[in-house]
């Protein structure tokens, strides 16, 4: 028993040692610890608020869409992107509002709220819808070769149908009937067999003629 009793001694004598040269580095460390888990914890309710808020917001921008206040859906979605732009809500709310803007006929906020989404949207998909709407725009405009530059950006495979059918009306703008025929060719070829949007392209394809 007193081996033991003197083991333990030395153990605890030891401890204490070790204790008093590396305290601070340890409670340092056990600060630190706590500062990130709280920190993640913090990031996550913080997120989880966003959220929340920026969904409440986007409820109210539909129905202002709902009961036909464009100006109102507008200031929504301005509020959604001004406040809360790392959320999902906030290139949904962008994209409605564009439209608002549009219909109602102020293409220049719809032009800004288009290139916000370009820039910022929260995923790769809600980019390239926004990059094609714009492109539609910049048709109505005749601003032709701004909107064959957003064409060509890289975008979705299940988008090239739409890519290519709006480059092809585009082509059409400009008179340039050889090359928009080729593209309202890829627009078919990427579009579902029996969809009635691709009737469509069919129609415009040709309307065209023959090639010469």
């Amino acid at each position: 028993m007193a081996v033991y009793d003197l083991e333990e001694q030395e153990q605890l004598d030891e401890i204490k040692a070790w204790w008093k040269q590396y305290r601070s580095l340890v409670l340092l460390a056990v600060v630190a610890a706590a500062v990130t888990v709280g920190s993640i914890q913090g990031w996550r309710y913080y997120q989880n608020k966003q959220a929340f808020e920026a969904g409440g917001l986007y409820i109210q921008m539909q129905s202002a869409v709902d009961s036909g206040d464009p100006k109102k859906a507008q200031d929504i979605a301005a509020m959604l992107v001004d406040r809360y732009p790392r959320t999902g809500y906030a290139g949904l709310a962008a994209l409605t509002g564009a439209k608002a803007a549009y219909e109602s006929g102020d293409t220049a906020a719809a032009k800004t709220r288009l290139q916000w989404v370009a820039d910022n949207g929260k995923d790769a998909e809600m980019r390239d819808i926004a990059r094609l709407r714009l492109a539609a725009v910049l048709l109505d405009e005749k601003s032709y070769d701004a909107a064959l530059t957003l064409l060509a950006a890289p975008h979705a495979d299940t988008l090239s149908a739409l890519y290519a059918d709006l480059k092809a009306d585009v082509l059409v703008a400009q008179g340039k009937s050889e090359e928009a025929r080729g593209a309202y060719q890829l627009a078919l070829d990427k579009s579902a067999a029996r969809s009635a949007y691709r009737a469509l392209i069919q129609v415009k394809l040709d309307a065209l003629g023959e090639p010469k």
